[in-house]
């Protein structure tokens, strides 16, 4: 019980670490595409700017809308922090290094991630501000309409693989990682991931010219960095989880011994790093899509092409007999 206690506060405190400083990293590297500095004043570097801006959140104070629902108000953040944070009990930083080795690891982290949805429904119609309320409508509909094309190309692994257990899926990649067979799949759910982050350039639940900040907008204090830290984690968690299913998660680049002294989890990072920057050079570089593009990017692109993967897979591997 002790030990389970240990890693669920590791798992946290890493977690929250890593959100708190990829803001400042996401700073930077925007800064630098830009041809600006960036936070250079607090701390080293600006390395403390994280902590300060916490700070400033936890001290400011929390302003509550008059004709809110302020009991739904209150508790929406929470709700969407929490779905946030349980799905990485099921995440395995290395062999036999996971809180809880699901053998559904994936119907978990797909069920529970979904669920997120409900804390911004929630504080959107909560708020009584109809910029807040499309906000969230917009939100819910783009994470629903690119969660059906998430679990396709879900469906085109667990096939190759043969199991639902993210060690299982990991350790099926010794010979090939599967970005290489699977680089149309990996393509395609990185842009998935970007949409149900909400993350630029589909950011639009958070469109400022016509929803100011989107669902959370009558939101400040607390209540804003809850959803804040619940938008980089959903950030750090799609990274994780496009190196489990395609990078070889914990497993060195080459079967060279010298690599094998690196510890797994090292490996995960650095692979994780990857789409981390990934993601933020997108925000970087491309402009806001329009909300009616957004969807049939979803509907009439990813859709028909994911299915049409998950198939040709399908096919593949029954006439090789290799399921």
């Amino acid at each position: 019980m002790i030990i389970l206690a240990v890693k669920i506060v590791s798992v946290m405190i890493v977690g929250l670490l890593a959100t708190a400083f990829l803001t400042l990293s996401e700073r930077k590297i925007m800064g630098a595409s830009q041809r600006r500095k960036g936070p250079n004043v607090v701390g080293f570097i600006g390395l403390l700017q994280p902590i300060a801006d916490g700070l400033k959140l936890i001290v400011k104070e929390p302003l509550l809308p008059t004709n809110a629902n302020l009991l739904i108000f209150l508790i929406a953040p929470i709700i969407s922090f929490v779905f946030s944070t349980i799905t990485w009990a099921a995440i395995p930083f290395g062999e036999a290094m996971a809180i809880a080795d699901l053998n559904i690891g994936i119907l978990y982290i797909f069920a529970v991630s979904s669920l997120g949805v409900y804390g911004i429904i929630m504080s959107g119609w909560s708020s009584n501000s109809k910029y807040a309320f499309l906000g969230s409508l917009r939100s819910a509909a783009q994470m629903i309409s690119y969660e059906v094309s998430i679990g396709l190309i879900l469906l085109t692994v667990i096939i190759t693989v043969g199991s639902l257990n993210l060690t299982e899926i990991v350790l099926a990649q010794k010979e090939v990682w599967f970005a290489l067979p699977h680089w149309p799949a990996l393509i395609m759910f990185f842009i998935a991931c970007l949409a149900e982050t909400n993350r630029a350039p589909f950011d639009l639940p958070e469109a400022e010219a016509e929803l100011v900040a989107g669902y959370f907008v009558e939101y400040s204090s607390s209540g804003f960095s809850l959803f804040f830290l619940a938008e980089y984690g959903a950030m750090v968690l799609m990274s994780v989880l496009c190196s489990l299913f395609f990078l070889g998660g914990w497993l060195p680049p080459l079967d060279i011994w010298v690599f094998y002294l690196i510890p797994g989890p090292l490996w995960l990072g650095a692979k994780t790093l990857i789409f981390l920057f990934l993601f933020v050079f997108v925000r970087a570089c491309l402009p806001r899509y329009r909300y009616d593009r957004l969807m049939a990017l979803g509907w009439k692109v990813l859709l028909p092409l994911s299915l049409a993967w998950f198939l040709f897979t399908a096919a593949t591997l029954y006439s090789f007999d290799l399921f």
